[in-house]
């Protein structure tokens, strides 16, 4: 079996006490937030590598092919997937750690004991990870999360949603589990995509994972092309359900239902099951989104598509 990662020989001295943020895509990425992440990560930050992880040793290809680029009769370009721990500077020039890249498919623990064992040789200060699952909330309001880990004071500020449950795990998880029993400091941010919008790149979802991580971090980062982008994106779908009478009237459902679970207005065996929606009169994602891609499959020059 290949070494499961190694270390970039020309990488920078990493100085101690520094935040961890982690970004891995995998199981679930709803309204693409981790991998919008990541790609702002990347663009903007020019994080230089540290170590980087074995794809022979931890990626299943036949699950996640790399992309290849056929250009006419030959191949210009084979572009394998990365998953890198990299020094990376915020828009202050402030430094941290970020792992970035995919969720790896096999050895979770000996993956996970490298991480740990990082972190406790870079003296990791903090360790703050993101992810997102679909939720029936609406896209009106703003985008909630469900905080996990040992940071209480985020926990009690920022968790809208606090089921007793059990869920399929990542390796975002196993590491949260992992590093908060060495002791350190650990926040996971769970953002609550709305569930008719999973499937598109969804821009606001990026920028709360990007707003948590300043939070819990003290990071900096300029966020006004991904503001633009989500103003523009509200718009265009404003303007879709706007024309749709149907459409307006399950979002306002789930209006009703959100607002009323942020009020405390429900019992708690209801709160525990649902962020504040019954069954029933509830529209279900795929309900929502066939309705979206039948209205919009009738406005043929209309550039916006789910």
């Amino acid at each position: 079996m290949p070494e499961i990662f190694e270390r970039v020989a020309s990488a920078p001295v990493v100085p101690p006490r520094l935040p961890l943020v982690v970004l891995l895509t995998g199981f679930t990425d709803a309204g693409a937030t981790v991998q919008t992440t990541i790609e702002y990560m990347r663009e903007k930050l020019k994080p230089q590598p540290v170590a980087v992880f074995s794809n022979d040793a931890l990626l299943d290809y036949r699950a996640r092919r790399p992309i290849v680029t056929f250009d006419q009769d030959h191949l210009t370009e084979f572009r394998p997937p990365r998953l890198e721990l990299s020094l990376a500077h915020d828009a202050l020039g402030q430094p941290f750690l970020l792992l970035a890249g995919y969720e790896p498919d096999f050895v979770w623990d000996a993956f996970t004991d490298i991480v740990v064992a990082l972190a406790d040789e870079y003296d990791v200060l903090t360790m703050t990870w993101v992810h997102a699952i679909a939720m029936p909330v609406p896209h009106t309001r703003a985008l909630a999360t469900t905080v996990s880990g040992s940071r209480h004071e985020l926990i009690q500020a920022h968790s809208a949603w606090k089921p007793r449950t059990q869920v399929p795990a990542t390796a975002g998880h196993l590491l949260e589990y992992r590093l908060s029993e060495q002791g350190f400091p650990v926040a996971g941010f769970v953002m609550l995509v709305p569930h008719y919008l999973a499937e598109t790149s969804y821009p606001a979802a990026a920028l709360a994972a990007l707003d948590k991580i300043m939070t819990a971090t003290g990071l900096v980062f300029g966020l006004d092309g991904i503001r633009e982008e989500d103003r523009d994106y509200l718009q265009r779908i404003g303007e879709q359900i706007a024309r749709n009478d149907e459409l307006a009237q399950m979002i306002a459902t789930l209006e009703r239902r959100f607002d009323a679970y942020m009020a405390g207005e429900l019992d708690q065996a209801r709160r525990d099951a649902h962020p504040g929606f019954e069954e029933g009169d509830l529209p279900s994602a795929d309900e929502l989104a066939a309705e979206l891609e039948r209205f919009l499959a009738d406005r043929p020059d209309d550039d916006f598509r789910l």
